[in-house]
């Protein structure tokens, strides 16, 4: 059933959804891999960690909805269901149990850095077909780019 009409031809609104739906399911999924490391970090820069934790939180929240909203826009139905995360999040995750506070650092720098290389490609992947795809998402690209340095000066001078 097509509910809503898109603007874009179908060539363009193929590659733009696939686009959209990989980056929903990286925002969902690392906001809830984020929340997993904010509930379980130890170490001495807990409470700094713990709260930069939060603002990526907030922000692969946030744009989650945007780029959800985009999609249904195109009359693309994004797919947030947790069984779609499940199998198809590809970034790095946390472990279970308690996290230590490098291990976090380390973690995030990672995932980040996969979740932006993803970007990118997806930034070229919708260059022509949608600029205005292309536009949010580089947007989320600077933002995450902006958490992934503040992770990675937790690890100045030290470099773990």
């Amino acid at each position: 059933m097509t509910v809503v009409h898109s603007t874009l031809p179908e060539s363009a609104r193929a590659v733009t959804g696939e686009a959209l739906q990989e980056t929903l399911v990286d925002l969902v999924g690392l906001s809830l891999m984020a929340k997993q490391a904010h509930w379980n970090i130890v170490g001495p820069r807990f409470r700094s960690i713990h709260l930069q934790l939060d603002e990526v939180v907030a922000t692969a929240r946030s744009y989650s909805d945007t780029v959800a909203e985009r999609a249904a826009a195109l009359g693309v139905p994004p797919d947030g269901r947790p069984e779609t995360i499940g199998s198809a999040y590809g970034l790095p995750g946390a472990k279970e149990g308690w996290l230590r506070d490098t291990d976090v650092v380390r973690l995030m720098v990672e995932s980040l850095g996969t979740a932006i290389g993803r970007l990118r490609n997806r930034i070229d992947a919708t260059a022509e077909p949608d600029p205005v795809t292309q536009d949010l998402l580089i947007g989320l690209t600077a933002e995450l780019e902006k958490q992934r340095w503040m992770f990675e000066a937790e690890n100045w001078p030290r470099g773990d």
